[in-house]
């Protein structure tokens, strides 16, 4: 195993994907700052382990809160992007206020986060930004009218990211898991069948975080798309 030790920042890192990728880079002996809404679901202090509570819904306000975590970690070299949410409905069934709060989460405050960071990522010897998408992002699907666009617009946006980094050493990749079996599920009235091939868990998603992570800087992996074995959808 590659002892790079890096120091890398985990949204969403107090449940599902985030805490399975935070927890599988400290394994490997890596610097986590996790961040979360609410930090008390952290019951346990770990070594190299560093907790953040901030709403990523405060748009506002991130950009002096990411320069205080600079200044706190100025070793920080990479982000896994895994907070999000997901609300499903008809275009009608949501309300304005919805529509807004959603593309928020899951695109807007990524890209604001981003643009705060990326100055002084670029300035490293090498930097990633790893974005955990959906297959939402390779499909329209009923139902799905505002998550697929907040899934879609994040991917359109890390292509292009991409090309504006190419002469920096700030590699860009996005994942696309099909269902994984976390609490995502849990305010839905759908999750994934009950066989273990209908659905992946959060470590395998965390394994491809990490592989990209540790990957020689030379590659650069663009995208990838994770699917379970067999997709089958139940009612609740």
């Amino acid at each position: 195993m590659r002892d790079l030790k890096r120091t890398i920042l985990v949204t969403g890192a107090s449940s599902g994907i985030g805490r399975a990728i935070a927890r599988n880079l400290l394994q490997q002996r890596h610097q986590v700052i996790g961040i979360s809404r609410d930090c008390s679901q952290f019951k346990h202090s770990l070594a190299n382990f560093h907790t953040v509570q901030l709403d990523l819904a405060q748009l506002q306000e991130l950009p002096q809160k990411i320069r205080g975590l600079e200044q706190r970690f100025p070793a920080l070299d990479a982000v896994v992007f895994c907070a999000g949410a997901g609300q499903f409905g008809s275009l009608e069934e949501f309300s304005y206020a919805q529509i807004q709060a959603l593309m928020t989460i899951n695109f807007t405050s990524q890209v604001f986060l981003t643009r705060a960071l990326l100055p002084s990522l670029k300035r490293k010897t090498r930097s990633d930004l790893i974005y955990i998408g959906s297959e939402a992002a390779l499909k329209g699907s009923r139902k799905g009218t505002i998550y697929c666009a907040s899934k879609f617009a994040l991917r359109g946006f890390t292509q292009a990211l991409r090309e504006e980094c190419s002469k920096d050493q700030v590699r860009v990749c996005l994942i696309n898991p099909g269902m994984v079996l976390t609490p995502f599920f849990d305010p839905l009235s759908f999750a994934p069948g009950d066989d273990e091939s209908n659905y992946l868990l959060p470590e395998d998603v965390a394994d491809a975080a990490t592989y990209v992570i540790n990957s020689r800087a030379q590659m650069v992996i663009d995208e990838i798309n994770l699917n379970p074995a067999s997709k089958v959808v139940k009612k609740k």
